[in-house]
């Protein structure tokens, strides 16, 4: 009787969806000689740290295309346990960066989940609790309980010179925002404008799950807003970074590599330094979604008393994915542990991402080897414990 009335319900937001967004994703089907292009070199598998713990060639995109060629002739169903291998990745797109055919193995994967979940109850619960209505307030509703009194960092200097950001601030950071507060010490002195608009998610969290119409919905919103002036669009979730590129696949949109950066782009453009009270040993974790890393090393040479150890692997997956933790819990802990382990080899005291979900991998793995020493801060963070900046 529930189910019925779910199924109703769902029925109904779904014609009110339909009636105000096109439908933007391909068929599997539309993705047939893409999946013929993979010739099963295997050089997914040297990049894949799923693959490299489970070998299954099930895990790995070219196991995966395999299947999915299989539904598109007709040979298998799109099944409950095609699905499963579909949600063991990490999304961190290192296939693709592999691939000699340039596939685009997250969009023909995106592409299959969309196909997979449409029709079942499962999805038409995921994509209820994806909608705004849910979603945002429950965004909005945690945002309210973790930061009662939220603060804007609106920063415009009285200078010849006035650098105007618009800030991504993405949905973990409205929910904590002390980012605020480091943003607020670091840029006190600067001339720079930072312009926070209330944005939607970037919609990762719908990709994933191949809900479409609801990436398509907040994709839209975020590009009205985007229409204002701003030198650079800057986000400090590299995610969310990855996600706004990705509009471009999709939309009319004019977000390019060159326009979106991450603070720690910022922090390097400015030149801006830091003086540390006491020496500290510093690693740094690159997210899988960073586009690059670059600025790192140009901010910690302006650092005094920070002393810098790359970790071996210092650019490989933390493990937890978003989604993929919850589904792939035993597989998501081991990959956390390993990078654990490197970040442990270099003894120090704090390891630096940029990105919110990666924090929680890195801690994840660290509370799994019993390291309590080194602490995992994002950049800004670690930059705001400066005793001065100049």
């Amino acid at each position: 009787m529930f189910l019925e009335k779910f199924n109703d319900f769902y029925c109904l937001l779904k014609i009110v969806y339909n009636s105000c967004y096109y439908f933007i994703m391909k068929t599997l089907k539309d993705y047939e000689k893409e999946l013929s292009k993979c010739s099963k070199c295997g050089q997914c598998q040297v990049a894949c740290p799923v693959y490299k713990l489970t070998k299954n060639d099930c895990t790995v995109s070219r196991g995966k295309f395999l299947m999915l060629h299989g539904v598109t002739q007709g040979e298998l169903k799109l099944s409950q346990n095609i699905n499963k291998y579909l949600d063991m990745c990490l999304k961190c797109g290192k296939c693709s960066d592999f691939c000699p055919a340039g596939i685009d193995v997250l969009e023909i994967i995106t592409c299959a989940k969309h196909e997979y979940m449409k029709n079942t109850v499962l999805g038409k619960i995921i994509n209820f609790l994806q909608s705004r209505l849910v979603f945002s307030n429950m965004i909005k509703m945690m945002a309210r309980i973790f930061n009662p009194h939220p603060t804007t960092p609106h920063l415009k200097m009285e200078r010849e010179s006035t650098l105007s950001v618009m800030y991504f601030k993405g949905c973990v950071n409205k929910i904590l925002s002390n980012t605020d507060k480091h943003l607020g010490k670091i840029f006190k002195d600067s001339d720079i404008e930072i312009i926070s608009p209330d944005f939607d998610c970037c919609g990762l969290p719908f990709l994933s799950e191949g809900n479409m119409e609801r990436f398509e919905q907040s994709a839209k919103a975020n590009i009205e807003k985007l229409n204002a002036n701003y030198d650079y669009l800057v986000t400090d979730c590299a995610s969310c970074e990855s996600t706004l590129l990705s509009y471009n696949k999709y939309f009319d949109c004019n977000i390019t590599p060159e326009k979106l950066l991450n603070w720690g782009d910022i922090i390097a453009l400015k030149g801006l330094k830091f003086e540390f009270k006491k020496p500290v040993k510093v690693t740094f974790h690159k997210p899988c979604h960073l586009k690059s890393d670059t600025f790192f090393e140009k901010i910690i040479s302006n650092c005094t008393n920070a002393e810098y150890v790359k970790m071996t692997d210092y650019d490989e997956c933390c493990g937890f994915a978003g989604s993929f933790a919850l589904k792939n819990r035993e597989l998501s802990k081991e990959i956390s542990k390993n990078k654990a382990i490197n970040i442990q080899n270099t003894d120090a005291d704090y390891v630096i991402t940029s990105c919110p979900a990666c924090i929680l991998g890195l801690k994840q793995g660290l509370k799994l080897i019993k390291n309590k020493k080194t602490k995992v801060v994002s950049l800004l963070e670690f930059l705001s414990k400066a005793e001065r900046i100049y």
